[in-house]
């Protein structure tokens, strides 16, 4: 049985639980019970999300992190990680991917887009800058041969209603958007072409950190 990574903040916990549900039986999915927050936190946690396994047996890694580095808190005029440190940590994590797994398909999923007018003054992020650390780190991945999964597009294109708060997903309609996107990545990259019945799992706990 084949081993796919996911590894992510909490909109991976949106679909990871999905994801494993669907799969079940035919993919080991391996994904980390904590929230792994900004780009330096999954740098200095990776190699502790194998689940057990050498890096070396992963075939499949689908990762993100973004949206805790461009929030913005108690009106600070800085998201929290310059968006040019922001790169320099997504080039460690390929480089870190790419010497502790050498043998897994890569996807990297862009950030999502969140409901701005809805947050909180002290909390606070913008689609605009959203986009342009995504635009920041698809530019890093792709130069390591890593592919992309744009979840952003995705969320863009959902309704309101699919939010469960300003920024998550937490609904039906949100998590099998997202599972199932997810899901047309990473089949291929497991060399899997069968049509799988979506089996909902959905995370309905309340986000530990956004």
């Amino acid at each position: 049985m084949k081993n796919l990574l996911l590894i992510g903040d909490s909109i991976r916990m949106g679909y990871d639980k999905s994801v494993k549900k669907t799969l079940e039986g035919k993919v080991n999915v391996i994904s980390p019970e904590e929230n792994c927050r900004f780009a330096s936190y999954v740098l200095r946690n990776f190699h502790e999300y194998f689940g057990g396994l050498k890096g070396s047996e992963i075939d499949v890694i689908h990762w993100n992190a973004g949206l805790w580095d461009c929030l913005r808190l108690f009106g600070e005029e800085e998201p929290h990680t310059p968006i040019e440190i922001y790169a320099y940590y997504i080039e460690r994590i390929c480089i870190r991917i790419k010497k502790l797994c050498p043998n897994a398909k890569v996807i990297f999923a862009t950030s999502t887009a969140v409901l701005s007018e809805k947050m909180d003054v002290n909390f606070k992020r913008y689609n605009e800058e959203i986009e342009e650390y995504n635009k920041a780190a698809v530019e890093v991945v792709k130069k390591h041969g890593f592919e992309v999964n744009d979840l952003y597009a995705v969320s863009a294109s959902l309704p309101e209603e699919a939010h469960s708060d300003a920024v998550h997903y937490y609904t039906p309609v949100g998590t099998e958007a997202f599972t199932e996107k997810v899901l047309s990545c990473v089949l291929p990259a497991l060399g899997m072409d069968e049509n799988l019945t979506y089996r909902e799992d959905m995370y309905k706990d309340k986000p530990i950190g956004i």
